[in-house]
């Protein structure tokens, strides 16, 4: 009896040992990052402000630097720190994927590396799989450790991108500061601190592994590619009139295709009325969703993302009561469709100041931070761009002058026409101004409301309003 108690004590003992070198291993994989940044303002373009932050990150193969894409979203400098040591070493950006919140940092200095073992990758976890969480969060210096469950996991919106991607949903603590650090179960990284639900109860969500996997996948050219749009919107068909109306038998599901970019692969095969039933053979449930693993649901965009840009995908769809397929090459991303680009970062905002007239692109990043935006710009950034139009031009504000007297208040301005003319984008629309030799220049939006700028006196008086308003000739475009 004495000798089987000493056998489980011994065996408690090397696991326990096991279990502590694990952990150590795994911390001394976890890096502190500190972030310089220069945050433009897109309402006032040439302007931005210095703001400094820290956050986690972890070490993974190929002596790389594994975050979350805000962490270092317009940086200027970047620091980075081991658990366990004292010194800083300057990093770099090598990939980054905004869409993901995903980015990569190099550290040229190999001593930082030394010692160190890579963290490895494992599978999308389980409901209920226990998962511990490594970061640096506010309120401390030392490294902190935090275990949960998951609970759920589907498409959610990421708060960097504004994007819909799969994500983990997690229990365990999530502060400012953990982001970017690894969620490890078993000794494996399942997922990437990405964010949380500001006055909630310990609800913080995770970059799964099956995204983390495809942005690494794709750079392993040595560039970023993003993640494949097919440039299509569909309605889902759970109610039954519309089902009958679109010949739907009761065994098939599916989502109605409503619209579709010109830009799109699929345009010219699938046509609006069309009712997508399958993605590679996956059924689409009629709520818009297919099954990822047994009685769990995501959206169907869930088969796309798995795909790189070349990628090759068959899709199954209902026409005139008829089922048929189609194969597709995924070959764009969202930026081609969309007249408004999605969210912007690491550029600075384009704009043209011309008699104190103010012009910029319409943006997303614009549209995030103007609490009175009109309806009409919001409504511009669910179209679909052409060849005829690739962006929209809008007067952001006038910078008050003896010229402009009378514009002062418009802001915020389509402009739709100029000369008569319509532009295709926002170097055209330059052109148009910087090529003009007449005596006034007409501005005019789709309602005909129309601004006139005398050419001469906007050139004599650029120096005085740049001036006044402290703007650097070097600012502008």
């Amino acid at each position: 009896m004495k000798l089987l108690n000493y056998i489980i004590l011994c065996i408690a003992l090397s696991t326990t040992l096991v279990a502590n070198d694990q952990n150590d291993q795994i911390e001394e994989s976890i890096v502190k990052i500190f972030t310089v940044s220069k945050i433009p303002n897109y309402n006032t373009p040439w302007n931005s402000s210095i703001k400094r932050s820290h956050a986690s990150g972890a070490i993974i193969d190929g002596n790389r630097i594994l975050t979350n894409a805000h962490v270092v979203a317009n940086e200027t400098f970047i620091e980075v720190k081991r658990y366990g040591d004292t010194k800083r070493y300057e990093a770099r950006v090598e990939f980054i994927s905004h869409q993901a919140d995903l980015a990569l940092l190099s550290v040229d200095d190999a001593d930082f590396f030394k010692g160190v073992k890579s963290l490895q990758f494992d599978g999308l976890p389980t409901i209920q799989q226990k998962v511990t969480v490594y970061g640096f969060p506010r309120g401390g210096h030392s490294l902190s450790v935090s275990t949960g469950v998951v609970s759920r996991i589907e498409h959610t919106r990421y708060a960097h991108s504004k994007e819909m991607f799969m994500s983990i949903q997690i229990d365990a603590a999530i502060n400012p500061g953990s982001s970017g650090g690894p969620a490890i179960s078993d000794g494996k990284i399942v997922g990437v601190v990405m964010q949380q639900i500001r006055k909630s109860q310990n609800i913080g969500y995770l970059v799964p592994i099956e995204v983390i996997k495809h942005f690494l996948d794709d750079v392993k050219d040595k560039r970023y590619d993003g993640f494949p749009h097919l440039g299509i919107t569909t309605e889902m068909m759970e109610s039954k009139t519309l089902r009958n109306v679109h010949q739907m038998e009761k065994k098939i599901s599916g989502v109605l295709v409503i619209d579709m970019s010109e830009r799109s692969p699929a345009f010219g095969m699938l046509k609006r009325g069309d009712v997508l039933l399958s993605i590679d053979g996956n059924k689409i449930e009629n709520d818009g969703t297919v099954e990822f693993r047994h009685h769990q649901f995501t959206s169907f965009k869930y088969y796309f993302d798995k795909k790189q840009i070349g990628d090759t995908i068959v899709l199954g769809l209902l026409r005139d009561g008829k089922e048929r397929e189609v194969k597709v090459v995924l070959n764009h991303v969202a930026d081609d469709h969309l007249l408004v680009n999605t969210v912007a970062y690491d550029v600075e905002p384009k704009y043209f100041i011309y008699g104190g007239y103010v012009f910029s692109p319409l943006s997303r990043n614009l549209l995030m931070k103007s609490s009175a935006t009109l309806l009409e710009l919001r409504e511009l950034a669910g179209e679909w761009a052409t060849d005829e139009r690739e962006e929209v031009v809008i007067l952001l504000k006038v910078l008050p002058s003896e010229i402009n007297r009378g514009d002062h208040r418009f802001s915020l301005w389509t402009v739709d026409k100029i000369n008569s003319k319509k532009y295709k984008d926002f170097n055209e629309f330059l052109e148009i101004i910087k090529n003009f030799k007449g005596e006034y220049l007409i501005l005019e939006d789709k309602e005909g409301v129309m601004i006139a700028i005398d050419r001469r006196e906007a050139e004599e008086i650029e120096e005085t309003i740049l001036k006044r308003y402290s703007i650097k000739e070097s600012q502008r475009l």
